[in-house]
Parts: structure tokens; C-alpha cells; sequence
């Protein structure tokens, strides 16, 4: 069944027709007491989803803000939480398993969503096939939630757009905007909407590692991080793109951000590098690294968390990028981006491993095309001001 969604305005309430499986009603959103946000995922899908985010804080400025989502599959990788916590954009969280299948979990789960008792389920997922997308609305209405918003219910909702002047699909934050036009704009070219809210304290945590440190001046960030195998540059050419670098910046500083199990491949991989470097893998929090690296003259790394995180911040990204997505879904927002996307026969495959082409998509990937990249970065001269970090243009390397 296709949803019939249609708003209006006053100047104090904004009305939804809700989708209701026998009717439809209207409910005035500023009467809503308490929402919850379904936004599955982790690092890079969390500042994805922030435009929608800020979006949703806009609109229902008065209620109790929630966040279900998983726990990361992988035990080490950063939580939603982790990243909104400290932000005021929502107030706590309920987190499941990813991909259970355990009834009574699901019962559970389910008594809790309806103790809490929320007005509005906001669905700010990935993209989903039709049977999946109906199983979560039939899980949430058997929460008791009698609205949901944000529901794909069409293949064009579900579907990236693609833009035919620029050869590339649409971001994939511009997909859940769409979801969520009923509620407004969200504004992705203003550079609030990506904002994290950072501390004060973690502002000062970030300052005072780069006071001490020589190369606090000016420094490049790199992440040799990724979720997939498939999406690794692999140590050697990050070994040889190092030892690049340094002999055309050799007056920059290096550091490295990541997770603690990243810490030995980049130690490996910055040998090359013999300038000042430090490196902050599993030293940070995820949003103590955005405020190190907001302050960095540039990004570069594979398509992963610390990435979109640069991106957030307005860092210039240079982007390297297996072709496992469609080109432009999950490169970095904005226009001040290189982005590194060699668009083989097989893009779009969607695996975690590569074993008949050996991953030829990103290997086929040179240092010296990435060098080009960084040197179109740094001759632009100073770091790009803010106000023209989000121009919503797309970028010429898309």
C-alpha cells in the first residue's frame, strides 16, 4: 500500500496525515510528547542521518527524543551513542542486537517500546527492500505507535536518484531527506545541520594535544580505517603515498585517527612518513577525533566513519573508494572533495570480500593519482572557508 502524505502550515502547528492501515488521520505535531528515531548503524551512518537529525530536533523541539538502533556488529566499532552523546540532539537510547531473530527478544523489545508509550516512530534506516520495510512498520505498529514517519513505501524513496549532469547516484543523506520532506527542509548545504554540538571539554581535549605537539600548526589527517576488506587501499600504498607526502609537504604535520585496532597498521604505514606524526588510533573518542581533525588541513582515506566524520567538520577529503557501492551514495557531502572512485564492470556488488577480481576496483587505485588529488586540495591555498563548504554542487571527480 502507497502512503498518501499530504502537510500544511499554520503559524503553530504543522499537521501529518499519518499512514494507518485501516485510515487516515491528522496529528498535530506540536502536541507530540515523545519520539522515536529507528537509525540502525554506526560512525559513518550516524553523521550521514545528522541533517535529518538536526531536522527532527527542529520540529519537535518539545518532546522526548529517543534513539533505537544496534549494537555495532562489530563490539569495537563506535555507537550511536558515542557519537550523539554530549550533542542535545536526543535524549537517551534503546539499542537491540543487529539481525535478531530470537522471538522473545523481539518481545521484549516490543514491551519496552510500548512502556515508554511514544507518539511518533521516525524511520531513518538504510535503504531497504519493500518485504523489510513492511516488517518494520508491522513491528512498530505492534508497539502501539500510531505514527510513522519517514516510511519508504515507494521505490523511489527506497531508490538513489541518479543525477544525470553529474554521472553519479545522490547522496545518501539526500535520500533520507526525501524520506522526511513532510517534516521540512533539512537543510544539507548549511553547515549547522552537520553540527555535533562538541563540549567545551572536548574542544580544550583536542587544543591541548596539538598545543604540545610540534606539528599542531598545519597537519594532514589520515585513516587507514574501513568496515570491509574489500574497501582497504592496502599498507603498501599507504606506505608508498607516505613516503609522497612527506617529500612534498615536509613541513606538515601527520596524524592518524582510527580505532585501537587500527593503531599497528598505521604505525606500519607511517613509517615512510619523517616528519612529526601522531598518532591518535583508540586515543580518542569519536567526537574528541571531530575536533582534532576540524582543525586539520586535510583528510585522507578510505570511504569509512572517520571520512564522513572529516566531512561533518568541513575538512577538505581526499576519498579513496572501492567501487563495492554505487559511485556518489556514500561519498563525503559536499563539493570541496576529491573523490578516488574507479568505476569498474562489477561497481555495485555490494561485497565484504573480493576473491574473483582481488578487489581490482581500489587496487587499480595509483599514489600518484591520489598525489594529484591532494595537490588540487592544497593549491587552492588557505582551507576553504565555511560558508562555501556546502554548496550542494557536485563535486567534478564524482
Amino acid at each position: 500500500m502507497v502512503s498518501e502524505i499530504e502537510h500544511r502550515r499554520s503559524s503553530t502547528v504543522l499537521f501529518q496525515f499519518k499512514f494507518d492501515p485501516m485510515r487516515h488521520r491528522r496529528i498535530p505535531f506540536a502536541e507530540v510528547r515523545k519520539v522515536l528515531i529507528y537509525r540502525p548503524g554506526s560512525l559513518g551512518d550516524t553523521v550521514v542521518a545528522l541533517p535529518c537529525i538536526h531536522l527532527i530536533t527542529r520540529v519537535f523541539t518539545q518532546a522526548e527524543r529517543l534513539v533505537l538502533t544496534n549494537f555495532p556488529v562489530d563490539s569495537k566499532a563506535p555507537s550511536v551513542s558515542s557519537i550523539l552523546e554530549g550533542s542535545g540532539l536526543v535524549h537517551g537510547y534503546l539499542e537491540y542486537p543487529l539481525g535478531i531473530r530470537d522471538p522473545r527478544f523481539l518481545r521484549g523489545l516490543r514491551a519496552t517500546i510500548r512502556q515508554w508509550q511514544p507518539d511518533v516512530l521516525i524511520h531513518l534506516a538504510e535503504r531497504k527492500g519493500w518485504l523489510t520495510t513492511l516488517q518494520d512498520v508491522l513491528f512498530f505498529k505492534s508497539c502501539g505507535i500510531a505514527t510513522l514517519i519517514g516510511v519508504p513505501y515507494t521505490k523511489r524513496l527506497r531508490t538513489h536518484q541518479w543525477l544525470e549532469q553529474f554521472e553519479c547516484y545522490e547522496y545518501e543523506a539526500s535520500r533520507l531527506a526525501r524520506c522526511l520532506s513532510v517534516l521540512g527542509d533539512a537543510q544539507l548545504q548549511a553547515p549547522e545541520s552537520w553540527d555535533l554540538h562538541l563540549t567545551l571539554q572536548e574542544e580544550e581535549r583536542a587544543q591541548r594535544l596539538l598545543d604540545n605537539w610540534p606539528g599542531g600548526g598545519q597537519f594532514i589527517a589520515c585513516s587507514l580505517g574501513t568496515k570491509t576488506e574489500v574497501s582497504h587501499w592496502g599498507v603498501e600504498n599507504w606506505r608508498s603515498l607516505m613516503r609522497e607526502l612527506y617529500l612534498r609537504f615536509p613541513d606538515c604535520g601527520l596524524i592518524l585517527v582510527g580505532r585501537e585496532e587500527e593503531h599497528e597498521q598505521s604505525e606500519a604505514a607511517r613509517q615512510e612518513w619523517r616528519g612529526t606524526v601522531l598518532n591518535l588510533c583508540g586515543k580518542l573518542t569519536p567526537r574528541e577525533s571531530a575536533a582534532v581533525l576540524k582543525r586539520a588541513r586535510l583528510f585522507i582515506g578510505h570511504d569509512s566513519g572517520p571520512m564522513h566524520l572529516a566531512a561533518a567538520m568541513g575538512v577538505p577529503c581526499v576519498a579513496i573508494f572501492s567501487a563495492r557501492k554505487r559511485p556518489g551514495v556514500w561519498f563525503p557531502y559536499g563539493q570541496h572533495h576529491k573523490i578516488i572512485y574507479h568505476q569498474t564492470e562489477c561497481h555495485g556488488c555490494g561485497l565484504d570480500v573480493c576473491h574473483h577480481y582481488q578487489k581490482k576496483c581500489i587496487t587499480s587505485i595509483r599514489v600518484a593519482e591520489v598525489m594529484v588529488a591532494v595537490g588540487q586540495v592544497f593549491g587552492g591555498g588557505s582551507p576553504v572557508p565555511l560558508g562555501s563548504r556546502y554548496s550542494g554542487q557536485r563535486f567534478a571527480s564524482c
